[in-house]
């Protein structure tokens, strides 16, 4: 016996049902996966796919392409496809489709942006931009070349404490998701923009108050990842950079200059933090598109 059609509105209507009831998602979560689901059903429509059971795989890649054309954030054609994963999911469970046309889509990854990265010659003007002996600016060059030296998330570093820090050996500390710690190694220049803030600068800072964080705030409270995002943004002005920089953008030029330079993308990964070297692997994308951008440019046939 073959499978009864079922119209696109009680489809909808039985797997919101199913959300609340059975799965017990909240109602703001079940309105958000009800919206998501509204765009997919109006392409649906527009293609003369009257039932969830005419949708073929390529019917939900096409819709995702005409969200990105349309301008539509990553992280919102992700969430659609999300919702429309569940969907089949429940009427595949249901008996209501014969099967799952979601099983074989790649994953969101497909439509991830590629972090934004800078140039190393980039790199060394907003590391030079801090140039005075002000007791911030001798902090904020210690700060922008810690972030550089290690790929640290910007939480992390508003996180070092002094006891993180080892001169010894040359490393930090670093304080990562999930209270997970891994040691990542620190360059001379790093080394001794943090050996300059603490004997010139921190002091001074830490008159105001009593705090073991490595990186203190004017007041001599520890620094939030707030003022770390809006002294790097400075900074980048300064240095006359036309892009948007961030310390995200730091941790991924880190990553990227390291690959280029011949570094395994497993030690990467490790100095990231990252749990999967999945996640890691998105660099070698940027890596292959700066080859192709050199090719285009330079080769005689192109």
């Amino acid at each position: 016996m073959g499978v009864m059609p079922m119209d696109w509105d009680t489809a909808i209507d039985d797997f919101l049902s199913y959300l609340e009831f059975e799965c017990g998602l909240s109602l703001n979560t079940i309105r958000a996966y009800a919206a998501d689901l509204k765009g997919f059903v109006s392409s649906a429509d527009a293609r003369d796919l009257n039932s969830p059971a005419d949708v073929r795989t390529e019917h939900i890649v096409e819709h995702m392409l005409g969200q990105k054309s349309r301008g539509l954030s990553v992280n919102s054609i992700s969430r659609q496809l999300v919702a429309i994963r569940m969907l089949f999911r429940f009427l595949v469970m249901e008996g209501k489709v014969k099967s799952d046309v979601t099983s074989t889509l790649n994953s969101p990854r497909l439509w991830r942006r590629l972090p934004d990265v800078l140039d190393m010659s980039d790199v060394e003007e907003l590391l030079k931009a801090p140039n005075g002996k002000a007791e911030l600016e001798l902090r904020d060059r210690a700060i922008l070349e810690t972030l550089y030296a290690t790929g640290a998330r910007v939480s992390e570093v508003a996180g070092l404490t002094l006891n993180d820090i080892n001169f010894e050996y040359t490393f930090v500390r670093c304080h990562g998701k999930g209270d997970k710690e891994r040691l990542v190694p620190l360059g001379q220049k790093a080394i001794a923009a943090i050996r300059e803030y603490l004997q010139q600068a921190r002091p001074k800072l830490a008159r105001r108050a009593n705090s073991p964080n490595l990186f203190l705030s004017r007041n001599g409270n520890a620094l939030d990842r707030e003022s770390i995002w809006r002294m790097v943004k400075k900074y980048a002005l300064k240095a006359g950079i036309n892009k948007k920089v961030t310390p995200h953008t730091l941790r991924h030029s880190f990553a990227t200059h390291m690959l280029q330079r011949g570094a395994d993308l497993r030690a990467i990964q490790e100095m990231l933090g990252h749990a999967s070297v999945v996640t890691t692997q998105i660099y070698t994308h940027v890596d292959k598109d700066r080859l192709k951008a050199i090719h285009k440019k330079y080769h005689p046939r192109p």
